[in-house]
């Protein structure tokens, strides 16, 4: 039978349910449990597509076309398995399948509720993976914290299906801030108390307690909580920060948070955790042999969350390079033609972000112009893919007014046009090109030489395209066509075979970057980025001390 673990959260948000959910699997993965997490979201949109990536951060897609929350981004490069639409579930879409139901006649006439009704698709849902028995143990992370009046439907389906399942085959853990004031130097345990009480209130109380904490905790405060939180000493977990994500399973492990969730699911502990792996990473990415810089061009670059899939890539792919990555974000709006020059000018790469609108794009045309003529390391990903386009074209192909329809709808020389299945759609959610598809790559280009194959896929999100109208005056000109998809024979990757490193992909290869399986575009993009660094500093790259991500 599947087990069930429950990841909440109390006192306040971004104390990172995700990250421990995500460490709490990975542990259980290396002793060798078939284990997936799924993330609930209280929030009333049905995904998080049409939602600003400053009220979210970014949206996640899965290699089935959903559009998810970011923490599923976390479980991925955790895990290094795949998530699906059945992993992200929101408010908003329980919301839509009982009213559905509801008007198709489905209920017999009764009076729709939140109990049972809502409730009853909330415990459906979250069985949902657990169904078929391909996992051992699901790890359900609820999004917002204890207490707040959207969280309620989800706390009492999770009361409920503990009182179903029985007490050895679903646990909850509670995850809690112990905040540390300094004034009085001491740690104090009552925002977790009040935390514990609330969700007592509404019948459901933790059985591990996971404690975010700046200082360590001491034996008795462990005690303190456990007693006053109605939980074992052992079961109260600290959760120190860390200096980098990827190093919470240890601590994880160090604190035996697998072991006691073990044993409250009744579940054998036979094999120690497997994590050679995941060690070598950690001290490739603390010890590294040398270090870039890498100007991030994006117009939220003020919310590190907006491009969090971005940065791990460059992570992941600077610990496999042993070079410490330092992203300087730039915003788009700031670059003009005036000041690009001397913004950009000790940047070892350049990577222009993807996103949606006019704005900032006329900087992400200066940074790219600045890049292509300097010779310095490129990567456009989705837009920046596209401005890569509308720069060369402007400025090589002379066509000053060359633009992309989404940006400008008048223009006469539309380097990027929309899609001819976007064209009659009115409706913003879930209606883009999503998820993953297939891509041709040229013989003898740059990337089929990085990938090491010909065929690949790649997860998408993007409504507008590469206009093929243009595409033999641009490899006329120097810009290869060297990805295509081979059923509508869209242009993928772009890339300039006689400069160092100048690639613009449609796709989103961040989605697909894991610690175990860094992203080959990425791992390539750091490298041209040390061989620029190196050339800029006379080959000088040795980077000795200590570092964090």
């Amino acid at each position: 039978m599947t087990k069930y673990i429950f990841v909440t959260g109390g006192v306040t948000s971004s104390l990172g349910k995700g990250i421990i959910a995500a460490s709490l699997a990975k542990l259980l993965q290396a002793r060798g449990y078939k284990t997936t997490i799924q993330k609930f979201d209280p929030y009333i949109n049905v995904d998080p597509g049409t939602l600003n990536p400053y009220e979210h951060g970014e949206c996640y897609v899965t290699e089935d076309g959903a559009e998810t929350d970011l923490d599923l981004g976390h479980y991925e490069r955790f895990l290094n398995t795949f998530t699906s639409q059945a992993n992200n579930v929101t408010t908003g879409r329980i919301y839509q399948y009982v009213i559905n139901k509801e008007r198709e006649g489905a209920y017999l006439g009764k009076t729709v509720q939140v109990i049972p009704h809502i409730t009853d698709e909330i415990k459906r849902r979250i069985l949902l993976l657990g169904e078929d028995n391909k996992y051992d143990i699901v790890i359900t992370e609820l999004g917002g914290t204890v207490g707040d009046i959207e969280s309620l439907p989800y706390i009492e389906a999770v009361r409920q299906l503990k009182w179903e399942l029985g007490e050895d085959n679903c646990i909850v853990i509670h995850l809690t801030l112990i905040p540390y004031l300094k004034a009085a130097k001491e740690l104090k345990t009552k925002p977790t108390q009040h935390s514990v009480k609330t969700m007592s209130e509404n019948g459901l109380t933790p059985d591990v307690i996971v404690c975010r904490t700046e200082e360590p905790l001491y034996k008795d405060l462990k005690k303190k909580i456990a007693q006053f939180c109605n939980v074992t000493q052992d079961a109260v977990i600290e959760a120190l920060d860390a200096d980098t994500i990827y190093r919470v399973p240890l601590e994880m492990m160090r604190e035996q948070l697998d072991i006691i969730s073990l044993k409250k699911l009744d579940l054998p502990l036979d094999t120690e955790p497997e994590l050679s792996k995941w060690k070598e990473f950690l001290d490739k990415l603390r010890y590294p042999k040398s270090k870039v810089t890498v100007g991030l061009i994006g117009k939220y670059v003020e919310l590190q969350d907006a491009y969090k899939s971005i940065l791990e890539g460059l992570i992941h792919a600077g610990a496999i390079n042993e070079c410490k990555v330092e992203v300087r974000n730039i915003h788009s709006e700031d670059l003009t033609p005036q000041n690009a020059a001397e913004k950009l000018k000790n940047l070892d790469a350049i990577l222009v972000a993807p996103g949606f609108g006019s704005r900032g794009i006329d900087g992400k045309i200066d940074a790219i112009r600045y890049a292509r003529e300097n010779r310095l390391p490129f990567f456009g990903i989705c837009l920046g893919m596209q401005m890569a386009c509308v720069e060369f074209a402007r400025n090589v192909l002379n066509m000053p007014k060359a633009h992309s329809l989404e940006m400008n709808e008048d223009t006469n020389d539309a380097v990027i046009s929309i899609m001819e299945e976007q064209k009659n759609i009115t409706q913003m959610g879930g209606t883009m090109r999503l998820g993953a598809y297939d891509c041709t790559l040229a013989e003898g280009s740059k990337v089929a030489e990085i990938y090491g194959q010909k065929d690949i896929s790649e997860r998408h999100r993007h409504r507008y395209e590469f206009n093929n109208a243009y595409l033999e005056a641009f490899e006329n000109a120097g810009m290869k066509a060297v990805g295509k998809n081979p059923e509508t024979d869209l242009v993928e990757i772009v890339e300039l075979p006689e400069h160092p490193y100048f690639v613009g992909v449609q796709f989103h290869p961040e989605y697909k970057s894991t610690v175990e399986n860094p992203h080959p575009l990425f791992v390539a993009f750091v490298k041209a980025a040390k061989e620029s660094h190196a050339a800029r500093n006379n080959g000088k790259t040795v980077f000795e001390k200590p570092v964090t991500s």
